[in-house]
């Protein structure tokens, strides 16, 4: 038989693997270990090979297309239902083989060793930040034992700490409490220095590929955002169009409906949780200045504001940028900025004017 199709179920050790003629009859049940993999599958003709994205996954897609093979990632929620019955090796395999040749199945893009090495200093910086976070809410709930409680910021957090270690007289604190709290601001100083390292090292990868710069133009992106996103989907070409984009973010409404009757919840909230966090975080930045711009992208912004809250226009400009960021990156164009909107310029106008009289 010929093999065209083979689904692999990877791990750290031993890997199930499960071939397919192009009749769909078994070709193959195996098991290999880790070793072996790469020798057994460079002995084959050129086949469709389907891996679950998992921890590694990237990595095996990258030697497995070097051997000639066309590797499709699939997510685990998508190969589930083509499991036939309990969980093992050989069966899920045979699920990856089923579920990689269905036409209307999703795929995830096989990110570069690039991508990766970016992708690390997000994760390591999102961990040291999530670390900082933890310490400083920590601190407020000492500090609230004692009757001293901690303003709203990290920042302003930090500078209470040191102001009191600086004067303890004046909070009648106990010697053994001062000597934790000493320990304590050490490592937030510690914890603000890696921090900010990870920035710089950010900056730099920002500053070594257009791409990044393209993007930042966008109002609520800057370098962190950039630079996460496209380490994240690379040049965006595996989705059709910005809204598959920013559904892939978990920007979009979630949907309970049935028959005529449509329900439209909120976000769905899949997707990356740092990057949809990040892409938040940066609309939230650029609406706190759409008040003092006359162009039609800030007026629809206010627009949305006043009829549905803040939270609600914040999430909808991150959708847009998602959606301007899918462009920029399959066209290659470059950002331009909107137009100012016909209807503040008259406004303005008639301002000049009552003015000017």
């Amino acid at each position: 038989m010929k093999v065209t199709t083979i689904g692999i179920d990877l791990a750290k050790d031993v890997f199930g693997l499960h071939g397919v003629d192009g009749e769909g009859r078994v070709a193959f049940r195996k098991r290999l270990v880790r070793s072996r993999l790469l020798e057994f599958l460079a002995n084959l003709p050129p086949c469709l090979v389907g891996l679950e994205a998992c921890s590694s996954a990237h990595y095996w897609a990258r030697k497995i297309e070097q051997l000639g093979h066309r590797v499709r990632l699939m997510s685990p929620k998508f190969v589930k239902p083509y499991r036939k019955s309990d969980k093992n090796d050989a069966n899920d395999a045979e699920a990856i083989c089923e579920a990689v040749t269905r036409p209307s199945m999703r795929f995830v893009p096989i990110k570069s060793e690039a991508q990766h090495e970016v992708q690390a200093l997000h994760r390591v910086r999102e961990q040291l930040v999530k670390g900082r976070t933890a310490l400083v809410n920590q601190v407020r709930g000492l500090l609230a034992e004692h009757g001293i409680v901690a303003p709203q910021g990290i920042a302003r957090a930090h500078r209470l700490l040191l102001e009191i270690l600086a004067d303890p007289g004046r909070h009648s604190l106990g010697e053994l409490f001062r000597e934790t709290l000493q320990e304590i601001a050490e490592r937030l100083r510690f914890l603000d220095q890696r921090v900010g390292t990870y920035d710089d090292r950010i900056e730099r990868v920002f500053k070594g590929d257009e791409r990044y710069k393209r993007l930042a133009k966008i109002e609520g992106v800057g370098p962190l955002v950039a630079t996460a996103v496209v380490a994240a989907v690379g040049n965006a070409t595996e989705f059709k169009n910005g809204r598959e984009l920013s559904a892939w973010l978990g920007l979009v409404p979630r949907q309970h409906s049935s028959g005529n009757r449509t329900l439209l919840l909120g976000i769905s909230k899949r997707g990356d949780r740092y990057l949809r966090t990040i892409m938040i975080h940066g609309a939230r930045a650029a609406l706190r200045r759409v008040d003092r711009k006359r162009d039609q992208r800030s007026s629809w912004a206010m627009r949305i504001k006043q009829s549905r809250g803040h939270n609600k226009a914040v999430v909808a400009l991150a959708n847009k940028n998602a959606r301007i960021i899918w462009a920029l990156l399959t066209h290659g164009d470059n950002y331009r900025p909107p137009a100012t909107s016909v209807v503040s310029a008259a406004a303005d106008r008639i301002i000049l004017a009552q003015v000017q009289a």
